[in-house]
């Protein structure tokens, strides 16, 4: 792989991570004036996320097979073509089905770039340098959510909604056209047989699931649309993995948990993620409602933990490549434990500056996790695993991301209910009395967003426990029959 040109392919995936990546951040900020403009429910609205999760999550189980049925060319140029298309129709979009439209065609974009992303730069770069190379991802994937919040913030209070996609344009089609003049194809073209129910299993399985737990969060667990949703889910997925296992050629290689190091990292990365969206999702609610921050306050709060991450990302990428991920994810998870605990612990009058340096300080512990432990297992694959591997990490995370945000908003809901329930039963409070009533429903949603980051600090000590059996891997030979037999333990301890 010397030979290839790495700058330009390295230039045009990540300006298309990064505008796909603040895409999604852009979204929920916005959301209020979009729904104010259009005249649509905050039910219907949602949808606007939702929608673009579920086509992002249903796409990702299907890119293994088309990094091997399209070059890397084709695969680029299509999926940047599909964004900045599906950008153009949200910026011009005068109602809410056209801009619904939009959204899904962005997503379908964003859904193939980034697993192709992650298997290209595992293609391009030798196992000793990949840590640096990842490093270099981990900065688009970063400092887009991190820029995403204030941006949108400061635009929807100052310009209309649209102004957000007319930012992107430009940008999505510098990274098309980057594409089209530079980009060669560096993956193998294999031309595998499309498994059509595997496809329709796995959208009606992985859709189902996260829009279930998506759905969860709002209209709560004992919804029929939720039950449903997620008993068909379930169900599909269980027919799904029955034949992968039983399939020549999977959609989605199963038998990649053969590889132990991979599994582990997997586990592992999918706990994390759970616990990194308590931040995400908790925190706007209590700054925004109980400490009445307006959006851009809130976003610039986030703003220098995330710059700080982003600066991490590839130093934590090189000191990978020198020492493994072990130690790296031990110190990372003690930083995100002791931090996850201390949010565990808000109170209605916390000062700004606390929250800041609390909220960087996360961040720091986090820049250390996600793209050293992910890396650290796709390297005990044979370089043909790869994109199943990126494949199956990647749909995990997005499916753990939707049950962590269910299950979090569900536990700060039922325990901020139970509290206002107890204050009233003891007495002293006046349910007439505006004042007093606001003030213990805004004390009781503090207990319920505490508690809630308490569930969040026993997930990160889950995974700083698990951390502390990461080994550092080579990939396994690409003879076939060694490959789906279970891998040597030397291989791992190499």
């Amino acid at each position: 792989m010397e030979h290839i040109r790495k700058g330009p392919i390295i230039a045009a995936l990540l300006i298309g991570a990064f505008v796909a990546f603040l895409n999604q951040t852009l979204m929920n900020v916005a959301l209020p004036k979009i729904m104010e403009n259009l005249g649509i429910t905050a039910s219907t609205g949602q949808w606007l996320t939702t929608g673009y999760m579920l086509v992002n999550g249903v796409l990702i189980p299907v890119s293994a097979f088309l990094i091997a049925r399209f070059t890397t060319r084709q695969l680029f140029i299509t999926a940047m073509s599909l964004f900045s298309i599906g950008t153009l129709i949200c910026a011009i979009s005068p109602t809410f089905a056209i801009l619904m439209t939009g959204r899904v065609v962005q997503a379908a974009g964003a859904g193939i770039l980034m697993p192709l992303m992650t298997v290209v730069f595992l293609n391009i770069f030798p196992i000793e340098k990949r840590g640096s190379a990842m490093g270099m991802m981990g900065i688009a994937m970063i400092l887009a959510p991190a820029i995403g919040p204030t941006l949108s913030g400061y635009v929807v209070e100052h310009h209309s909604w649209r102004v957000l996609f007319y930012i992107i344009l430009p940008v999505a089609v510098i990274a098309t056209l980057i594409g089209i003049f530079f980009l060669t194809n560096v993956t193998k073209v294999t031309k595998p047989k499309l498994d059509y129910l595997s496809v329709v299993l796995s959208t009606v399985g992985f859709g189902g699931l996260l829009y279930g737990f998506s759905d969860a969060g709002t209209d709560g667990w004992g919804s029929a649309t939720v039950i449903s949703t997620l008993v068909i889910g379930a169900l599909s997925l269980v027919i799904f993995v029955w034949r992968q296992l039983k399939s020549e050629t999977p959609l989605l290689e199963f038998k990649i948990f053969k590889y132990n190091m991979y599994t582990l990292t997997t586990i592992i990365n999918v706990i994390i993620t759970m616990a990194m969206f308590a931040g995400m999702i908790l925190l706007p609610i209590f700054l925004q409602n109980i400490r009445g921050f307006t959006p851009i306050q809130s976003g610039l709060m986030m703003l220098p933990g995330a710059i700080l991450m982003g600066i991490m990302s590839p130093i934590t990428g090189a000191i990978f490549d020198k020492i493994g991920a072990r130690w790296l994810s031990v110190i990372g998870l003690v930083i995100t434990v002791i931090t996850t605990f201390e949010f565990s612990r808000l109170t209605v009058d916390m000062t700004y500056t606390h929250l800041i340096l609390m909220y960087t300080a996360r961040m720091f512990g986090m820049s250390m996790l996600m793209m050293p432990i992910q890396t650290a297992g796709l390297n005990q694959l044979p370089q043909r695993m790869i994109a199943h591997g990126t494949a199956m990490s990647n749909t995990l995370r997005t499916i753990s991301g939707s049950i962590g945000t269910a299950i979090l908003v569900t536990i700060m809901t039922t325990q901020t209910k139970h509290r206002v329930t107890e204050t009233l039963a003891a007495g002293g409070v006046d349910p007439n009395n505006k004042v007093q009533m606001a003030k213990v429903v805004a004390e009781s949603t503090v207990h319920g967003i505490n508690y809630a980051f308490v569930i969040a600090t026993w997930l990160s000590v889950t995974a700083l426990v698990l951390a502390f059996f990461i080994k550092k891997t080579k990939p396994q030979p690409e003879n076939l029959q060694k490959e789906m037999s279970t891998p040597k333990s030397e291989a791992n301890n190499a």
